[in-house]
């Protein structure tokens, strides 16, 4: 098994030849996590849909890289509207109850394309166990 492994999810995909996300040991970088539908793989019109499904695909990969969203040590979020944080923070307090265990975030203002309002990242450190 190569020392760097690729993670895939289903419902999410690039266009370009990437992975959604990239494991080597316990530390787990992701590409791009837009709000694309992972049903239809359609990018739906409002900011809350994008948001919902942004944090599904965060979850899956987390799950396909052997972790869960409390190994996340930071998530970085791209906003067109870097204002209307509303829908952000719901998904973020929804996974994120606990104010004593969040990870370290930052939000920027971006020029996204293909309809997306909201794209992320994140770096986690996972259980030492294989995949």
């Amino acid at each position: 098994m190569p020392r760097r492994q690729s993670i895939h999810i289903g419902g999410f995909s690039h266009e370009n030849p990437i992975p959604a996300g990239s494991r080597i040991g316990p530390f787990l970088f992701s590409g791009a996590l837009t709000g694309r539908d992972p049903q239809t793989r359609e990018m739906p019109t409002s900011l809350a849909e994008q948001c919902a499904n942004a944090f599904h695909h965060v979850r899956a990969l987390l799950r396909a890289a052997g972790g869960s969203v409390d190994d996340i040590v930071k998530m970085t979020f791209w906003l067109v509207d870097y204002r209307d944080r509303e829908a952000l923070n719901a998904q973020w307090l929804a996974m994120f109850p606990d104010a004593a265990s969040r990870p370290a975030r930052h939000t920027m203002a971006a020029q996204l394309d293909r309809g997306a309002l909201i794209q992320c990242d994140l770096v986690a450190v996972l259980p030492d166990s294989p995949l």
